[in-house]
């Protein structure tokens, strides 16, 4: 009794020391999954920003959109700028109009189409960049678990082997062990859990700005529509008669 007292005792029960007495499997996946929580707290932040400042040029452009400024006066602004969101899709619409109209476009449901898909490729980069590195968010929130609960299961194996190897089954030598174990699932929950909520929530926010520039473009290309009938309907006529 007073061996197995003595084997207790050395035992150091603190997160350290378990660290340090566990093997070294569990210590690479707890190595591992500490790196995967210390890069899911840098996601986390960096989106955090990006999507706070997302919001503000969006709000900013809709305001001066909206102002009743001319669209070649904001063109000849924005243009100069390295833009992103609504900007970037307004710049991008009317580098097509003014490119086909020094063309001579003589097609109104070409030249909106031309308008159209600019838009559509300048979304789609948009919404790529707002979602980048969120698929990472997902990988550490579903896979840490498991990953923790395999260093655990090694870590209960090796602790079963020693036990088997000193023939005692006292509750103060397995708990260490099994404590050690355990650390390893722990971690992988410490990992995963903001993972999988800040994946959510990050999600939710590049799907509303992707709404929003949804909702722009449509409006946009309702506003150049109209100016390309404007402009095209006097050259048509004259050119019928």
């Amino acid at each position: 009794m007073e061996q197995v007292a003595l084997e207790a005792a050395t035992h150091d029960v603190s997160l350290w020391g378990l660290f340090m007495q566990a093997g070294l499997v569990v210590k690479l996946v707890m190595i591992g999954l500490l790196g995967a929580s210390v890069w899911t707290w840098a996601i986390v932040i960096d989106k955090y920003v990006s999507f706070a400042k997302a919001k503000r040029q969006f709000d900013q452009f809709e305001q001066v959109f909206w102002s009743g400024q001319s669209l070649e006066e904001l063109y000849r602004t924005l243009s100069e700028r390295q833009n992103s969101g609504l900007a970037a899709m307004f710049v991008a619409a009317m580098r097509e109009w003014k490119k086909s109209f020094e063309r001579g476009a003589r097609s109104p449901i070409g030249l909106q189409m031309r308008i159209d898909r600019a838009m559509d490729v300048t979304m789609a980069r948009e919404a790529e960049t707002y979602e980048a590195r969120l698929g990472s968010l997902a990988t550490i929130g579903s896979a840490g678990p498991f990953i923790g609960l395999f260093g655990t299961v090694v870590g209960i194996m090796t602790s079963f082997q020693a036990i088997a190897g000193s023939q005692s089954t006292n509750l103060a030598v397995v708990a260490p062990g099994i404590a050690e174990a355990l650390l390893a699932t722990a971690i992988g929950l410490v990992a995963a859990i903001p993972a999988v909520m800040a994946y959510n929530k990050f999600m939710g926010d590049a799907g509303k700005l992707s709404a929003r520039m949804e909702g722009f473009a449509d409006e946009f290309s309702a506003i150049l529509s109209r100016q390309i009938d404007e402009k095209l309907q006097p050259r048509q006529q004259a050119a019928a008669q």
